[in-house]
C-alpha cells in the first residue's frame, strides 16, 4: 500500500535571463549566486526539461512529473486523473529591465504555431519601484494597421495601455493580450503550463552581438485580440469570514481560479477533488501533515494534493496567502 501524499514543497528552478536582477534573492530569499540576471524562479513546473523536484520530507527527490504519471488520482482527484501533464506553471519574476512587448496564443493557435498549449496568465504584484509600469492591452482604437505601423517606426509604447502598479494588484492577462512587464517590478505569475510567446517589439534594443533580437510579428498578429482593448487590475470584492480572515477572489478563467487570503487564525483551505497551490505573499504560515508542520514564508510555494482534502493553514501572527486551483 502506498503512503498517503502530504503537502509538498519543491526546490525552485532559477532561470538567468538578461532582463533579470537580484530581487529574487534580496526580497524573496531565493538561493541566487553571483550576477545581476536572476529573472525567474519556477516554483512549480512540469515543462520539458524543467521539472520541479520535491525539496524535503518522505518524497524528497521525487519529481512533479512522477506524481502525474504514477499517482494522478491522488494528485488531481479521480475526476481529473486523465491529465498527462501538470496543467499550471507558477513563477516569480524580477524585471530589472523592460521585458519585450509580446503576446501569447490561445490553445488552438498554440498548437498550430508553437506545438504548445495556449497561455493565459495572472500577475500579482509583489514589489514595484517608484515610476515603474506594466503594459496590458492596447489603447482603445488601436487596430492591426496602427500596431504594424508602430512596430515599423519603433514607436509601440504610445499604443499600449499603461498601468502604474502597486503591491497587491492582480492583472489577468488572457491569451491574445499584448503585454509587457516594465523595469522595477517583481510579480508572482500563475499560468497555463506553456512557454508559447511571440515577440511584438523589443524597445529597439540590440543584443550582445549588436543586432536586434528576433521579432515574431506575423505570428503575433494572428494571435492578438484587437477587440480586447485595455486591461486593468482586478477590483476584488472581499469576503470577511466568521473568524475575521478575509478571502478575495482575484482571477478566474477556464484554466485556474486565484484567490488571496489574509489569515490571522487557523483556516481550512483546499478540496478533495482537486489540488490547491499556496504561495505566501507576506508573513509566514504552516501546514499540518502526518509528518509534522511544513512552514513556508514570503515567496515560498506549497502544493496540496487533492487526496489530503481540505487542510488547516496556521498563520504565524498574520499571513497573506494566494490559493490557486483548477476550476
Amino acid at each position: 500500500m502506498q503512503a498517503p501524499l502530504e503537502p509538498l514543497a519543491f526546490t525552485p528552478i532559477l532561470r538567468r535571463l538578461v532582463w533579470g536582477g537580484r530581487k529574487l534573492g534580496t526580497l524573496l530569499g531565493k538561493p541566487i549566486g553571483e550576477g545581476e540576471d536572476y529573472a525567474e524562479s519556477w516554483e512549480l513546473a512540469d515543462y520539458h526539461d524543467e521539472v520541479s523536484v520535491v525539496r524535503d520530507g518522505m518524497y524528497a527527490g521525487i519529481t512533479l512529473r512522477d506524481f502525474v504519471r504514477k499517482r494522478p488520482a491522488d494528485l488531481f482527484g479521480k475526476a481529473r486523473a486523465g491529465q498527462e501533464q501538470f496543467p499550471l506553471l507558477v513563477k516569480l519574476l524580477d524585471a530589472r529591465e523592460n521585458l519585450s512587448v509580446q503576446v501569447h496564443p490561445d490553445d488552438a493557435l498554440g498548437r498550430e504555431l508553437a506545438n504548445d498549449s495556449g497561455k493565459t496568465e495572472a500577475w500579482v504584484v509583489l514589489h514595484a519601484e517608484p515610476g515603474s509600469v506594466l503594459y496590458a492591452g492596447l489603447k482603445p482604437g488601436v487596430d492591426r494597421r496602427a500596431l504594424e505601423r508602430g512596430i515599423a517606426n519603433g514607436e509601440v509604447e504610445p499604443l499600449l495601455h499603461r498601468i502604474e502598479p502597486k503591491p497587491g494588484d492582480c492583472i489577468l492577462v488572457e491569451a491574445g493580450t499584448v503585454h509587457a512587464l516594465g523595469e522595477g517590478v517583481v510579480i508572482a505569475e500563475f499560468q497555463q503550463m506553456s512557454d508559447a510567446t511571440f515577440r511584438v517589439f523589443d524597445w529597439n534594443r540590440v543584443g550582445a552581438d549588436g543586432r536586434p533580437r528576433e521579432l515574431h510579428v506575423e505570428k503575433a498578429m494572428r494571435c492578438i485580440d484587437f477587440d480586447r482593448g485595455p486591461v486593468d487590475p482586478v477590483v476584488p470584492v472581499p469576503q470577511v469570514l466568521e473568524n475575521g480572515d478575509v478571502r478575495e477572489p482575484l482571477a478566474k478563467c477556464a484554466y485556474f481560479e486565484l484567490e488571496r487570503w489574509t489569515l490571522t487564525a487557523a483556516t481550512e483551505i483546499g478540496r478533495d477533488d482537486r489540488f490547491t497551490i499556496l504561495m505566501v505573499l507576506d508573513g509566514e504560515a504552516r501546514v499540518r501533515s502526518p509528518r509534522g508542520d511544513l512552514s513556508f514564508r514570503r515567496g515560498e510555494t506549497v502544493l496540496l494534493p487533492s487526496s489530503i482534502g481540505a487542510t488547516m493553514i496556521y498563520p504565524v501572527g498574520r499571513a497573506v496567502v494566494l490559493a490557486c486551483q483548477q476550476p
